[in-house]
């Protein structure tokens, strides 16, 4: 048994892709067990082996009595007979599923793969692409079989990045495995690092359903709380008093409105929407969510524009501050941010946009999206928009942004949060 034989150590668990996923896995497993972990960019190996996270998520702590070795060499992945896959599943230009990043994590261990060995997926895919899609690269560079000489199962990701309350050890993991003995050897290796245990699904497309249900069901409410923003802008009623009146009732469901980027929420539902389309089935819920929310950033973008030309202003003598431009607050991942939709908007009616954020990376912004990040607020602004809440805004009041604003300049407040704080600027927020 593959659970025995890890928690006695004559085996290794072994982690590709070290990624914001992938290395809390690592290091949660490797406080138990033996665990190799794997990743193709040496730059990361070499922080990883100093204790440095380079996702910026865990502290040089969480390293600490780990029995993990980090590697760029697959061949080391030899060493274990557990593999989990734990790589990214962007989308193209096209907002089709990108699968290359899966398929060659596939191709990786399937060149090591030995009788005996397991390999997990934990990406987030559409129902089916583990046994349509990866288990063929698996036989095609193993020479083996799947269920006979190797068995695969999914147990999706649920990690929140900057969520320090549901971390992975925390959460329920959902598991699944190719056959009844290796979902329950999945599930067994598993509840070894989560502490509220394991649920057993009941199939691998159904862990691979649930997964991409959960971010979904998250995007259409939020397009929803997009939609009513739409609607009271043109009544001239905030949206957030709407939202603080009506959570009054118990059973209200309290998503606000905002931008929906990163690598999970403003993804994963492009994945069941394309699997649909291949089924013959055209989604009506699940685009437009995504059509909502991918035009929200343009359309702050025109809003604010529109407000600095009511000042009597014109867009291309214009100064915008943005702050923020990572994809969500107290992160500094700016993967697939819709706060650059906002930019690319003001630039485009001639205005000069300057950016700043607490915690991205100035050379990743700058090969990312081409944008200069300024360290720190230079003069006065016709805007300031607060695009993302990061803890080092949230306590500003509006002497500060008085501070930084020309007479009647606008204060664009995106997620509501200094709206009990203004009272004599001109201020608006979705």
């Amino acid at each position: 048994m593959i659970y025995n034989r890890l928690i006695n150590r004559e085996t290794k668990l072994s982690v590709t892709g070290l990624g914001y996923v992938g290395l809390p896995i690592a290091l949660a497993f490797a406080r138990k067990i033996s665990v190799k972990g794997f990743d193709i960019r040496e730059d990361r190996i070499s922080l990883m082996k100093k204790g440095i996270d380079p996702s910026n998520e865990l502290t040089e702590e969480e390293f600490y009595n780990c029995d993990i070795t980090f590697t760029s060499d697959p061949d080391e992945l030899r060493e274990a007979s557990f593999h989990i896959i734990a790589v990214p599943t962007p989308i193209d230009k096209h907002n089709l599923p990108d699968l290359r990043p899966v398929i060659n994590a596939s191709e990786t261990v399937g060149r090591i793969l030995k009788k005996g060995d397991y390999v997990v997926y934990e990406s987030t895919v559409y129902p089916g692409c583990t046994e349509e899609d990866c288990i063929p690269v698996l036989e095609k560079f193993s020479g083996l079989k799947c269920g006979e000489d190797f068995k695969v199962g999914y147990s999706p990701e649920r990690i929140n990045p900057g969520d320090k309350n549901h971390t992975l050890s925390k959460i329920i993991k959902v598991t699944s495995g190719c056959d009844p003995e290796s979902a329950e050897e999945i599930a067994r290796v598993y509840e070894l690092i989560i502490e509220p245990g394991v649920h057993r699904a009941g199939s691998i497309k159904v862990a691979e359903a649930a997964k991409i249900i959960e971010n979904t069901q998250r995007d259409i409410n939020i397009a929803f709380m997009n939609e009513l923003s739409l609607i009271f802008n043109r009544m001239g009623i905030n949206t957030y008093e709407v939202l603080e009146a009506a959570g009054t009732k118990w059973n209200f469901l309290k998503f606000t409105p905002g931008l929906v980027g990163g690598h999970c929420i403003g993804v994963d539902p492009y994945y069941l929407s394309y699997k649909a389309k291949e089924l013959g089935y055209h989604p009506q819920i699940i685009d437009s969510g995504r059509f909502v929310n991918d035009s929200m950033g343009r359309y702050v973008g025109k809003q604010t524009i529109k407000k600095i030309i009511a000042t009597g202003k014109s867009p291309r003598d214009s100064r915008i501050l943005v702050m923020g431009i990572t994809f969500k607050e107290d992160v500094t991942d700016i993967r697939n941010s819709k706060v650059v939709d906002i930019i690319n908007e003001m630039k485009d009616f001639g205005a000069v946009v300057e950016v700043i954020d607490p915690g991205a990376d100035i050379h990743e912004v700058k090969t990312e999206y081409g944008l200069d990040l300024k360290k720190e607020p230079s003069g006065l602004y016709d805007a300031v928009i607060a695009a993302v809440s990061h803890k080092e805004y949230t306590a500003l009041d509006e002497n500060y942004f008085a501070s930084l604003l020309v007479p009647g300049g606008v204060l664009v407040d995106i997620k509501g949060i200094y709206r009990k704080k203004i009272k004599n600027l001109n201020y608006w927020s979705l």
